[in-house]
C-alpha cells in the first residue's frame, strides 16, 4: 500500500488559504499624504518656471512686432521723406497696419503697440502692457524702440532691475 500524500489545501474565492485573512490593499493615509506632499513640491518648483517661460516667449513676440513696425516706419520714410505723415498729409497713425498693431498677433491680449512722439524725422514705438492682461504685471513693464535704434522699457520693475540700463539690457536680449 503506498502511502497517503497530504490533502491538498482548501482555497478561498480570493485563492489564500482557510485561516488566512486576505492581502489588504490600497495605501495607507501616510502614505497618500507623502505622495500629496512631493507633488506640491514639484508643482512649486515648475509651476513659476513654467510661467517665467511663457512670459519670455511673449517678451520675444513683442520684441519681434516692435522691430517689424520700426522697419514699417523706415519704409514709409524712404517713400514719403519723413515719419508723420505721408505725400497726401495722412498721418503715419492712421497707417499703420492692424497685424503691428497688437502682439502676439493672433490672440491679442499681451500688449498693444501704437506709434507715438512723431514728427518729421523723428518717432516712437511703444508697447503697452494690455491692463489685466498676462503681462500687466511683468517685471520688464512696457517695451519702447526709437527711429534711431534706443531701446527702453517703461514702466519696468526698479526692484527687479534697479536702473533703466540694466532694464533695457535684460529684457531686449
Amino acid at each position: 500500500m503506498k502511502p497517503e500524500a497530504p490533502p491538498l489545501p482548501v482555497a478561498t474565492p480570493l485563492g489564500n488559504k482557510v485561516g488566512h485573512p486576505p492581502p489588504q490593499g490600497g495605501f495607507s493615509l501616510i502614505e497618500l499624504m507623502i505622495v500629496v506632499a512631493v507633488v506640491a513640491i514639484l508643482a512649486s518648483i515648475a509651476v513659476p518656471s513654467y510661467r517665467e517661460s511663457v512670459a519670455k516667449g511673449r517678451r520675444a513676440e513683442v520684441r519681434t512686432v516692435l522691430l517689424e513696425a520700426g522697419q514699417w516706419m523706415e519704409r514709409h520714410y524712404s517713400e514719403n521723406f519723413r515719419y508723420d505723415t505721408n505725400t497726401a498729409g495722412t498721418a503715419v497713425a492712421d497707417l499703420f497696419p492692424a497685424s503691428l498693431r497688437q502682439s502676439p498677433r493672433d490672440t491679442g491680449g499681451a500688449y498693444t503697440l501704437a506709434v507715438s512722439a512723431v514728427a518729421a524725422r523723428s518717432y516712437t514705438i511703444t508697447a503697452t502692457p494690455v491692463v489685466g492682461g498676462p503681462m500687466a504685471n511683468d517685471r520688464c513693464g512696457g517695451f519702447q524702440i526709437t527711429n534711431t535704434g534706443v531701446r527702453s522699457n517703461p514702466g519696468f520693475s526698479v526692484a527687479a532691475f534697479g536702473t533703466a540700463e540694466a532694464a533695457a539690457a535684460a529684457c531686449w536680449r
